[in-house]
């Protein structure tokens, strides 16, 4: 791979990390809802998961789905009923200082897991493992989009938990908080429509 190549993958990357998506909604309402502390398991889950998934993308997925276009119809259709759930639990979340301990953000694996029906992820692996890898040394090429992908996802996923956090002063109040959970299961849902077309 060279240079200009790897800086153009970098710039993808970041660019796909930090723009608004299903992952970086869920990670502002965490932050702002739990704490950053609480966040951790999360952030992990979805660089991790994210990784994992690119490194199956590129390793044959992408062409199994290329064979079987409604299996990827299929993880579509679960992945918008899954993301119209979180955003149902978003926009009922409650006031910040109600602990009642059954509100939790997300589990690790459950992140992790989360990746194989977001269909923003699927569409970034896609692009990645097609456009970015290279036909002399694909297997080589991948593992360093893989390895990139997972070192740069997390700082920059992180800056929107980050961000949830700092705003939990702000939103303390129970009603701007139920106004900014509203809209962010809102934001969620409207996510899906780029990815759904």
């Amino acid at each position: 791979m060279t240079l200009d190549v790897y800086l153009s993958l970098l710039g993808f990357l970041v660019v796909s990390s930090v723009t608004p998506g299903p992952n970086n909604i869920m990670l502002f309402a965490s932050g702002l809802n739990y704490g950053m502390k609480r966040t951790l398991p999360l952030i992990f889950g979805i660089g991790h998961g994210f990784a994992f998934l690119l490194a199956c993308v590129g390793l044959g997925l992408g062409q199994l789905l290329e064979v079987f276009p409604l299996a990827f119809t299929v993880i579509k259709v679960l992945g918008a009923a899954y993301m119209l759930y979180l955003a149902w639990k978003i926009a009922n979340s409650g006031p910040l200082e109600i602990d009642d301990g059954k509100a939790r953000p997300m589990t690790y694996f459950e992140a992790a897991l989360f990746q194989w029906v977001n269909p923003k992820a699927w569409v970034v692996t896609v692009v990645l493992a097609s456009t970015y890898t290279s036909k002399d040394n694909y297997y080589f090429t991948l593992a360093i989009i893989v390895a990139t992908a997972g070192i740069l996802n997390l700082p920059t996923i992180s800056t929107w938990a980050v961000f949830g956090t700092a705003m939990k002063q702000f939103l303390s109040d129970p009603k701007k908080l139920r106004v900014f959970n509203f809209v962010m299961a809102i934001a969620l849902v409207l996510s899906l429509w780029p990815m759904l077309r």
